[in-house]
């Protein structure tokens, strides 16, 4: 049956279709949407779940792959350098069943982090890693990935980048079969295989390794997983891996190159090498042009091939400087490669072979001025701005200037403190870095108090540690976890704080007895709606001179609040606007920066029926967009004249 999916989407039908039967990860765009996907659907005699953290995620599926069971963890780059620690101890022992570790890259960074290249890491770790170009690609792929893993006994690597991940095809999808009656589970007793007791113990385990990464390039070779097409002998060779090879026939026939004039090697993966394809290319070719996104790992590889084989012909790729080791690859990479690999061939009309690198370049460039701002902030109602406007305020009320006191972020939404209006976060690293950087600054003789701001759903994730070490070590240094009941940068996903009701049968962690019994010196719950109590918590955190202080602000998010039919605000009702009362100081925009705010001018607002009257004499007027308004009354608790006030009509 042809259904509609996102490269997400066939991971997760492959996986069924593989039957799998145990399911984790954690959420990070681009990879969530694939066990999303699963977690919407009944899938009896399946195990699926959100993990504390990748690291957890992955050793659970271990666990069910080392007693038998098939397994799939999804993450997204970062999470893989989480995961690592427990990825290369069982990589070395092997695996029972099939166990696919499916990892998102995001080349281009439309996700945030790092541009991080996984190959790498299928590199270090002696095993496969698969490559799907596209989203039918996926779909047989995951499958493939499966069958591998257990052909070998050990772990794979499926790896899609953000292009592949969230881009909607048309895709032959196979009925999911009935899972068979589970065999039973593998107990196995075996310290050699299963401990790294030792370094007899760990160098053959090694050993163990390398035969099965060698054993996966044989079957990869003998399926045909890599597909080589052999055009006019001696011409140009393309070998490529991964989402650039979705733009090639586009590329090509914008050349003005028929396929049969062109060799192509589209290699399913790099790790294992196709060695054998990448010699029939060069046998049979002139020039090369290698095709991969952010690392060059392929082209490396090839190019050692090259010298074994005496290839005297040009590889073309990154290691000669004509393609980028960063950004995505579109139509316009690819021509300039080609470009570059048969120079005098190619007419360079319309950008092709443009020096910068993409074509079309000049034109981008001069149209980069008329692109209208999208400053990032938080959405309308969501309780952090609270947070935000609390911890600027009780930074001028405890005596310091603001740029005096280093305020460290964390992942999700509470990072977004650092745009405007707040600009109030320093740095972000990585999942919990801030509790632990800020225990850097203060040993490093900051002479003012050091705010650490980390998301709920970090905390449990990777906060508590650094917790820990500053209650151990004695470190003078105020937390601020922002609770809003979920995972909320990536879809609202559950974490151990969210709600019972909304977990499906989880159990629910209160923070609010955790963080005590973590052995903090002072701990207090306040509601960041409330902006006057919990600046004068902060203000008092602030002015005390030793100990680790922690305050939970929490509030659900308001998101997930009205999708309940919830979202009431602190005073239970709208927001009401007495225009008499406004002087225009704008205090309300400037300082919440809440986008259901709004100035609008006398010709705008005889426009806009919700807000406003016709004909008013006023040149300019604030407004409320109703449809954004949750009534949290942050405005209105920074209003000087009480012009905005809670519990009435807009």
């Amino acid at each position: 049956m042809k259904q509609i999916l996102t490269g997400n989407d066939a991971v997760a039908l492959g996986a069924l279709r593989a039957g799998v039967r145990v399911v984790t990860g954690y959420p990070g765009t681009p990879s969530t949407e694939a066990l999303g996907s699963l977690l919407s659907q009944d899938l009896p005699g399946r195990h699926v779940e959100w993990s504390t953290n990748e690291k957890v995620a992955f050793e659970i599926a271990a666990g069910a792959a080392w007693a038998g069971r098939r397994a799939l963890t999804t993450m997204k780059m970062s999470g893989l350098n989480v995961a690592y620690d427990a990825v290369i101890s069982i990589a070395y022992s092997g695996t029972n069943a099939g166990l696919v570790v499916y990892v998102a890259d995001d080349p281009g960074v439309s996700a945030g982090m790092p541009e991080q290249d996984t190959r790498g890491f299928a590199l270090m770790t002696d095993a496969p890693m698969l490559e799907p170009s596209s989203v039918e690609e996926a779909y047989r792929l995951t499958q493939t990935a499966f069958e591998l893993s257990e052909t070998i006994g050990g772990l794979v690597f499926l790896r899609l980048t953000t292009a592949v991940a969230l881009t909607h095809a048309i895709v032959d999808v196979a009925e999911v079969p009935k899972l068979s009656p589970a065999d039973e589970v593998v107990l196995e007793r075996d310290i050699a295989r299963y401990t790294k007791a030792g370094a007899a113990i760990c160098l053959g385990q090694h050993r163990a390794l390398l035969k099965r990464l060698a054993a996966a390039g044989e079957w990869m070779h003998e399926r045909g997983l890599h597909r080589l097409d052999v055009g006019k002998n001696g011409g140009l060779g393309i070998a490529v891996v991964g989402a650039p090879a979705a733009y090639l026939g586009e590329a090509l026939s914008a050349a003005g190159l028929a396929r049969n004039e062109v060799s192509v090697l589209h290699a399913a993966s790099t790790v294992p090498f196709p060695a054998g394809e990448v010699e029939a290319l060069l046998r049979h070719c002139g020039s090369i042009l290698v095709l991969e996104e952010l690392e060059p790992h392929f082209e490396r590889e090839l190019t050692l091939v090259a010298r074994r084989v005496g290839f005297a012909g040009r590889v073309v790729g990154k290691l000669d400087g004509t393609l980028s080791r960063s950004g995505e690859y579109g139509v316009e990479e690819v021509l300039h490669g080609l470009r570059a690999v048969a120079p005098g061939r190619l007419p360079t009309a319309s950008g092709l072979g443009d020096p910068s690198g993409v074509a079309g370049s000049e034109t981008v460039l001069s149209c980069a001025h008329m692109a209208a701002p999208r400053p990032i902030t938080v959405c309308a109602g969501c309780p952090h701005r609270g947070t935000y406007m609390a911890i600027e305020a009780a930074i001028k009320k405890a005596g310091f200037k603001k740029d005096e006191v280093m305020v460290t972020g964390d992942i999700g939404c509470t990072i977004l403190g650092m745009n405007l209006p707040f600009d109030l976060l320093w740095n972000e690293v990585s999942m919990g870095s801030s509790v632990s950087l800020a225990q850097g600054y203060v040993h490093a003789g900051i002479k003012t108090p050091v705010i650490a701001t980390i998301g709920d759903s970090t905390f449990f994730h990777g906060g508590i540690p650094g917790v820990l070490n500053a209650v151990q070590h004695r470190v003078p240094l105020v937390v601020l976890v922002m609770d809003n009941g979920w995972t909320g940068m990536t879809g609202m996903q559950v974490n151990p704080g969210t709600a019972e009701s909304e977990q499906k049968g989880g159990r629910r962690i209160d923070l609010a007895e955790i963080i005590p019994a973590l052995g903090v010196d002072r701990f207090a719950i306040s509601d960041p709606y409330d902006l006057p109590a919990t600046t004068a918590i902060l203000t008092e955190f602030l002015k005390e001179p030793a100990g680790v202080r922690v305050l939970l602000a929490r509030r659900e998010c308001a998101i997930q609040a009205r999708r309940r039919g919830a979202g009431a605000g602190a005073a239970g009702g709208a927001i009401h606007f007495d225009s008499a009362k406004c002087v225009l100081c704008k205090r309300c925009i400037q300082i919440t920066g809440c986008p259901a705010l709004s100035l609008l001018s006398a010709g705008q607002l005889g426009q806009n029926r919700a807000t406003g009257s016709p004909g008013s004499a006023v040149r300019q007027r604030i407004t409320i967009d109703k449809s954004l308004c949750t009534g949290c009354g942050l405005c209105a608790a920074v209003c000087p004249t009480q012009a905005l006030a809670t519990g009435g009509e807009t």
